[in-house]
């Protein structure tokens, strides 16, 4: 079994969703990412998605826009990106770990160069923001050929075609979108996207994960609700790194304590014996 499928499998038994944190790798710095990404682990995330820094990252809204700019700015580029990743991987040998890239981050040297670093680092799914469906097939047998499991972003207005091939596509997990637009903190629980999902559990798509906008518990719990496996969470969790820039101890437990509220919305019967 792959690390997803055993992730999705425990889960199934424990009665509970999945909950996986964002950030971008090398942010503030190499090492501090590394401390970040080891928080997220230890406070209870089923699952890891990891941003390269990348200077024009479209379908991030302002907070992870700084933060990829915040890693440039120190001099992090991808190769201190496969080196945090390769940390983690042996420290948490176990954890599923994915990467949320744009289509130029994996051209630069090659999607072969970028697919066998990944593959060598650790990593078990890649998901580029920037690639639609139609031109996905180059980037499929790339991960393919070196056992990376390829993410779909399945959107709230994607044609029945669409999300055909998307379920057909997608390995590891399906990343479906709260809502049309950009990354971002605020929405309300109970987005609407029951049907969504519902199409793609007909359509045989890996788990979906709902990302977009997961900011608090309840949405974490409305997510679960609505029929997704789990959320995504990044603008908050970065946007705890940003406010702790200069107080490492004060954003590990700042971290921590977000990532176990948030991990403790995935078991809703736990927390209606409360």
């Amino acid at each position: 079994m792959t690390r997803y499928a055993t992730m999705f499998d425990r889960l199934a038994r424990e009665q509970a969703g999945a909950f996986v944190p964002f950030c971008v790798l090398g942010d503030p710095t190499v090492e501090s990412s590394i401390e970040i990404i080891q928080t997220l682990a230890e406070a209870g995330a089923d699952a890891l998605e990891l941003g390269i820094a990348f200077s024009d990252p479209v379908a991030d809204g302002p907070t992870i826009q700084a933060a990829d700019l915040r890693a440039l700015g120190a001099g992090v580029r991808p190769a201190d990106a496969w080196h945090i990743v390769t940390t983690i991987r042996k420290a948490w040998p176990a954890l599923p770990i994915g990467l949320l890239v744009y289509a130029n981050l994996v051209e630069a040297r090659g999607r072969d160069d970028f697919y066998q670093k990944a593959a060598a680092a650790g990593v078990d799914s890649v998901l580029i923001a920037d690639v639609p469906t139609v031109e996905a097939e180059p980037f499929l047998a790339a991960a393919a050929q070196h056992g990376i499991d390829p993410v779909l972003i399945a959107t709230p207005n994607a044609s029945a075609e669409a999300l055909a091939a998307i379920a057909t596509m997608s390995r590891g997990y399906t990343y479906v979108v709260s809502r049309v637009g950009v990354t971002g903190e605020a929405i309300e629980a109970g987005g609407g996207h029951e049907r969504l999902l519902e199409q793609l559990t007909e359509l045989g798509a890996p788990p979906p994960l709902l990302g977009f906008g997961i900011s608090s518990p309840e949405h974490v719990r409305a997510a679960l609700s609505a029929g997704a496996h789990g959320a995504i969470c990044g603008s908050a969790i970065v946007r705890l790194i940003e406010s702790n820039l200069k107080d490492p101890a004060a954003r590990t437990r700042a971290l921590s304590d977000f990532v176990r509220a948030m991990k403790a919305a995935t078991h809703p019967r736990a927390e209606q014996g409360r």
